[in-house]
């Protein structure tokens, strides 16, 4: 009985023991490899054991790598049994020796005891969240009755966007703000949209009632400096300036770049396809001047002018900043250390970073000083001919001949550039211009091709009249093929010479003769060289004119816009992997192809950079629409729901809302069909943007950073939203849009160019008064005000502006001319002659749209006060204050002291 006792006992008492045992098992979830265990290995192993090195045969970098067998002839890692593991061994020996991490501390009993559940569970190596496809995601279910009253609620939740704010925060029992006053929010809204503060008709509009909310949204998105905010946005990813960098720094003629994107946004442009524009659109089935144009996105990249360099080397780091500037801001990938070895926390490995420059390293530009290839623009009267040209090829030939002369007339390709030719003999290259040869000089086009061609097409200068050259097939000894006298030219011309029709490549030899030329002197500069079909429609009587209009054309002075133009099949380039990231260190061949760890490559894209194109806007891409998502919302709250927006790979911050990024991805791709402005207005027609911007001690305490967005943004304008806010509280903005960069007012002594007489010639009229987006952009010499508030010189692609806040940018606003004078301007339009309170008062409400409180008001009285006594006392000082007016009195330059002293406050430099 009592052995029966005893036997139950000990049943029930075992079956307690593994009910708990079971519990606990069961209470504690498999370890996550993305969320848990990469972020152990990326900060404390993968240094040793990653893509840089490899130390005992060992790396962390790549699954396969990982149960790969090391140097010892076993792996470190044996999946389902970590006490079998070299790995976990290796974390828990005394001897410092052996130790892991090696001479660094040692892991920590929680991380140890992580590493070594994963690898009892089987070390399943899952994948980071980025590369994943987002799928549907759910809504989340709100029970608003138990978190808020009823009309808290109904006051927040907007749009579905509120539901997930509000799951977090009901996590961290934090409730959100209520929304922000009509004027603030008005004028948060605009800033937000258009970079500018509302018109007072529309914030009156909007205040009365007669305009909703969702009104004054679509109204801000709908007008034309929507795309000017926007694109300066754009533009700092796109590395834009009207200077081509390094140390000559010479002007570039690019605008129509910034003017396009301005447009793109305007419009609206789908953002698969304003990318697709951007990246490939010269690749496109008869492309049009402004898909050409877009292009111009990755000619922004810096250009080598200084003599003695050579153009090859710079060649190659333009299409490496190409590359990683396209997975930069459309992939949020730091792809830059690839070039070297394979990524060190990423799963993209050495040998893929060459096959993505293959895509790249096949278009026409060569660091040539003339920027070819550039799209001409021509006048009525030009195009007029022009068109009758190619209405002739589209009559007398084929497709491909209009095809032909339509891009030799756009964009004057393909041609061999002086700098490709080789063996230069009697001569000399110039200086990355032209080849100069004298009497008996000589060069070759190598593995030319003169595309059965019945001219060679020259772009010259001649020195003398009677010089003689000859064309021959191979070399010296080689047939001649062309046999032709050019006179003297002073200007650059393209001619055409007739030569023997040839359907195959060989290297050409180039000769010239002139017994009459002093010994080694210049006969000739020559520039390039090209052969092109022959003009259909010979037989034809007209076609004498026809031709006369080509040659006419070609030599026309046109304004340009550098552009993206690929190499023919006989100009195409190989590409090859760089031992160790040299340039000259080349390897193994290889083709383009994009990494193995995203999306698959569709067999029926073209392997060219529209290819690409198409792969980046794929919707199985699982970066993409994160990446513009995220950076959008960004610009709005001041920081991203991934915060280092640069980065989503596996070393970048967890998202703060990843079920919200994935999807608002989503959406934006399948029901906004990739539209920025659908995208923009969800984002603000959320009562989370919405919200009042003041903040608690408890809120801080809980959320310092804002990261649940318990209360709205509250972040300092960019740069060139201060300078266009002041400029149109003052009523001096112009609204002029598009052209050339224009050159407000700067400190004088600023540019110092050497290499050419450049000089910063300040705009006249209303070019003075413009949006910052159109200031001209040195990037050496960027503008100082501009610098000041952390906008940058555009070198390369900048993600994401420092935000700073140092003395001197109170130093710009106070003391820049261009904010004195719009101060002036703000007190003059706001004076009331014999009332200073309401001057002041009215000067306050148009710069910040709030009522000045009776505090403020008797501070900036005070300093009107002060101000006024001292000009008063010197007549002088007024003049030399005010020069924009011709009689200044003490009250209006007292006036303007406070009108600067607005500017300066949190409130005007602060979206609130």
């Amino acid at each position: 009985m009592k052995k029966n006792m005893l036997h139950n006992y000990l049943w029930y008492f075992f079956t307690a023991i593994s009910v708990v045992v079971l519990s606990a098992c069961q209470s504690s979830p498999p370890v996550d490899f993305s969320t848990q265990i990469k972020p152990i290995l990326n900060n404390k192993c993968i240094t040793c054991h990653g893509g840089v090195k490899k130390s005992g045969g060992f790396s962390l970098l790549f699954e396969s790598e990982a149960f790969a067998k090391t140097e010892s002839g076993i792996a470190a890692i044996i999946p389902g049994d970590a006490s079998g593991s070299e790995m976990i061994k290796r974390l828990h020996e005394e001897d410092p020796e052996l130790r892991m991490p090696y001479e660094k501390p040692k892991l920590t009993d929680k991380e140890i005891d992580l590493l070594t559940r994963w690898i009892d569970e089987g070390a399943h190596w899952g994948q980071h969240w980025a590369y994943s496809l987002p799928e549907k995601v759910e809504v989340p279910k709100i029970n608003m009755e138990a978190s808020f009253a009823p009309e808290e609620a109904s006051g927040f939740v907007q749009n579905d966007i509120d539901h997930f704010i509000l799951a977090r925060l009901d996590e961290k029992k934090l409730r959100p703000n209520p929304s922000a006053e009509k004027n603030i929010i008005a004028r948060r809204l605009a800033l937000d949209i258009v970079g500018l503060p509302p018109s007072q008709e529309l914030l009156n509009r909007f205040e009365s009632g007669e305009l909703s909310y969702e009104g004054l949204v679509d109204t801000l998105l709908n007008q034309k400096t929507y795309g000017e905010k926007w694109a300066t946005w754009w533009l700092d990813l796109a590395r834009y300036a009207d200077s081509k960098g390094y140390e000559k720094d010479l002007a570039r003629t690019i605008w129509r770049y910034r003017d396009w994107v301005i447009d793109a946004f305007n419009r609206d442009l789908p953002y698969d396809q304003f990318t697709i524009e951007q990246l490939a659109g010269d690749l496109l089935p008869d492309p049009s001047p402004d898909q050409l144009i877009a292009t111009a996105f990755h000619r922004n990249t810096m250009n080598n002018d200084e003599g003695g360099t050579d153009d090859e080397e710079y060649r190659v780091a333009t299409v490496i900043d190409r590359l990683n500037t396209t997975f930069e801001v459309w992939q949020s990938t730091t792809m830059g250390c690839v070039q070297c070895h394979s990524h060190p926390y990423d799963p993209f490995k050495h040998e893929e970073y060459y096959k993505l420059m293959a895509f790249f390293n096949n278009s026409r530009d060569e660091d040539t000083p003339g920027e070819s290839p550039f799209l001409k623009f021509y006048t009525p009267e030009q195009q007029e001919k022009v068109d009758q040209i190619i209405n002739w090829a589209k009559k007398y030939g084929n497709e491909q001949s209009v095809t032909t002369y339509k891009n030799f007339l756009q964009f004057t390709e393909p041609v061999y550039k002086s700098h490709f030719f080789k063996e230069i003999k009697n001569g000399s290259y110039d200086d990355h211009a032209s080849v100069v040869l004298w009497d008996k000089g000589n060069c070759i086009i190598e593995n030319g091709y003169t595309n059965n061609a019945s001219y060679v097409y020259l772009n010259y200068r001649s020195h003398y009249n009677d010089t003689k050259i000859i064309i021959r097939e191979k070399n010296s000894e080689g047939p001649i093929i062309g046999e032709f006298t050019i006179n003297k030219q002073k200007q650059n011309t393209t001619a055409r010479f007739p030569i023997k029709k040839i359907d195959r490549q060989n290297n050409i030899y180039i000769e010239t003769h002139n017994a009459n030329s002093k010994k080694e002197a210049n006969l000739m500069n020559l520039y390039w060289v090209a052969f092109i079909p022959d003009l259909p429609g010979k037989d034809q009587p007209e076609w004498n004119g026809i031709n006369s209009n080509l040659m006419e054309a070609l030599n026309w002075n046109t304004p340009t816009v550098p552009i993206m133009v690929e190499n023919p099949d006989h100009m195409k380039r190989t590409t090859q992997l760089f031992d160790r990231g040299s340039w000259m260190s080349k390897t193994d061949t290889v083709d383009p192809g994009t990494p193995e760890s995203l999306n698959a490559w569709d067999t029926d894209w073209p392997a060219n950079r529209l290819g690409l194109a198409q792969w980046i806007v794929d919707k199985k891409n699982p970066l993409t629409a994160r990446t513009l998502v995220n950076r959008v919302w960004h610009q709005i709250y001041g920081r991203g729901l991934v915060s280092t927006v640069e980065d989503i790979g596996s070393q970048s911050d967890a998202p703060s809302h990843p079920a919200m990024l994935d999807w608002l991805s989503l959406r934006f791709m399948n029901e906004h069909n990739w539209s920025v402005k659908s995208l923009i207005k969800e984002i603000v027609m959320s009562g989370t943007y919405q919200q009042s911007s003041e903040s608690t001690p408890e809120m801080y305490e809980i959320d310092p950073e804002n990261e649940l967005y318990a209360h709205g943004p509250r972040i300092r304008l960019g740069a060139e939203q201060i300078r266009d806010q002041a400029l149109a509280v003052s009523n001096l903005l112009s609204n002029k849009m598009n052209g050339p960069g224009v050159m407000p007012p700067q400190p004088d002594g600023v540019w110092q160019t050497v290499y050419s007489d450049a000089q910063w010639i300040e705009s006249k009229g209303e070019d003075r008064y413009r949006r910052g987006i159109y200031t001209f952009l040195k990037r050496t010499s960027p503008y100082p005000s501009f610098l000041t508030f952390d906008a940058g010189s555009r070198e390369v692609a900048t993600i994401r502006r420092t935000v700073t806040n140092t003395p001197l940018q109170a130093l710009v606003t106070l003391n820049d001319p261009v904010y004195l004078e719009t101060a002036y301007h703000l007190a003059k339009n706001n004076y009331q002659p014999d009332n200073i309170d309401k001057s002041i008062s009215q000067s306050y409400k148009k710069a910040t749209f709030k009522e000045i409180s009776p505090n403020r008001l008797q501070a900036l009285k005070a300093l009107y006060d002060t101000s006024f006594t001292e000009f008063s006392k010197n007549k002088e000082a007024s003049k030399l204050f005010l020069q924009f007016e011709e009689k200044p009195t003490a009250e209006l330059s007292a006036l303007t002291i406070v009108a600067n002293a607005i500017m300066n406050l949190d409130e005007f430099l602060t979206k609130v």
